[in-house]
């Protein structure tokens, strides 16, 4: 494992593109639960006998906003009491190191942002919890958390249903990040790190290919196998709180060599 830490962190020193792809195992070494599986918030049907991805869509919100908001606030609570751990400091040590380093985060609890990691070159592909705002009157409102405390679904001053600027089920991708991950990926990437994510979304899986085509290094931090991992140079099999602090030491120690 030391040595796979070594290699992949001597690929990040050379590099200067770098997109690092987060999914729900970085936030699960916070103590979030992963979205589902094994040890999941939502496993199967919930209470009402629905499947979770009905609960939570973009229809259900609309058709009963009491249901759908039922689950975004266990989603919300349990985002709001963890918070980011090492490996998530880590990334935005590296891209304070390093101006042309970004993230593409699956993850929407916002702890990228908490940790440090520069808005402008994260790009979050499924929205957050916060802030919330109406659908009516698009005001935006107080913080999700002081909503959790009053009856739901929330409501803005207009009698508007508020909701988080998050991708539910049946809902379309939020433009903007999108396009601005195709034009960081026509610009290239040098290396390209998967970190905690097992899905097969195009958008996962383009940069990897991408960088591969163009010679680039792609690496995967995750204890287990997924359907990305037959496709990159590396494979750490390992959380990503194991790996990240210190693949950010290597780095460290690797610069100091390069200045003595």
């Amino acid at each position: 494992m030391q040595d796979t830490i070594e290699r992949i962190a001597r690929a990040l020193q050379r590099a200067e593109r770098i997109l690092i792809i987060t999914g729900a195992g970085l936030s699960a070494d916070s103590g979030l639960p992963t979205y589902r599986g094994l040890g999941g918030l939502y496993n199967g049907r919930t209470a009402e006998g629905l499947p979770i991805e009905a609960a939570l869509s973009g229809p259900m919100l609309g058709r009963d906003p009491a249901l759908c908001w039922k689950y975004l606030a266990e989603l919300g609570r349990a985002c709001l009491g963890a918070r980011p751990n090492a490996a998530h400091e880590a990334i935005a040590e590296l891209q304070r190191r390093k101006p042309g380093c970004w993230v593409l985060t699956q993850n929407i609890d916002g702890y990228h942002r908490a940790a440090g990691s520069p808005p402008e070159r994260l790009i979050e592909i499924h929205g957050r919890l916060e802030p919330l705002y109406c659908q009516s009157c698009g005001a935006r409102s107080a913080e999700l958390a002081e909503h959790l405390q009053r009856p739901l679904p929330p409501r803005c001053a207009c009698g508007g249903i508020l909701r988080p600027p998050v991708v539910l089920f049946e809902e379309m991708l939020p433009e903007r990040a999108v396009a601005t991950l195709y034009e960081e990926l026509g610009k290239g990437f040098d290396a390209v790190l998967a970190v905690g994510t097992s899905a097969s979304f195009p958008y996962i899986v383009e940069p990897i290919l991408r960088a591969r085509r163009l010679g680039g290094f792609t690496a995967e931090i995750n204890p287990g196998s997924s359907e990305i991992s037959g496709l990159v140079d590396l494979h750490a099999r390992a959380r990503a709180l194991d790996v990240l602090p210190s693949l950010l030491s290597h780095i460290s120690g690797m610069a100091i060599c390069n200045t003595g």
